[in-house]
């Protein structure tokens, strides 16, 4: 059985209504506006959606509409291989909390690791801002 893998939960307080949080991140076509790690953009092909990112058009599956705030998505690299990426909006108040739980993949250094991290972090703080405005 593998290992788990180490993980690093990344969080964020975001001054805005659960649904309004959810609908927005629940929407595929809106990542480009937050998620830098995506390349320019991403559009829907053949019921897919493509992101267009440096290493060419990736594959991003997205977990299904829920009303309990699950917005899990996996990207597929140009290998084949899937990066499972967990997402949660929870309700705080008149605001609420979204956790991003990042994987350090197999073979990445610390150096890489602690590199994604910062990039997650900086990309919540512009979903923040985003959502706050």
């Amino acid at each position: 059985m593998p290992k788990p893998l180490p993980t690093r939960l990344l969080h964020v307080t975001i001054e805005r209504r659960l649904q309004d949080v959810y609908d927005f991140l629940a929407d595929p076509a809106n990542m480009p506006q937050w998620a830098s790690g995506l390349g320019k953009g991403i559009e829907q092909i053949d019921g897919k959606w493509l992101a267009d990112t440096p290493e060419g058009k990736l594959e991003v599956r997205f977990a299904p509409a829920n009303d309990v705030g699950v917005l899990d998505h996996e990207v597929v690299t140009t290998s084949g291989e899937s990066v499972f990426i967990p997402m949660r909006v929870v309700a705080n108040g008149d605001g609420c909390e979204l956790t991003f739980i990042l994987f350090r993949q197999p073979g990445m250094s610390d150096d890489k690791f602690n590199e994604d991290t910062a990039w997650v972090t900086r990309d919540l703080e512009t979903l923040k801002t985003l959502l706050e405005a």
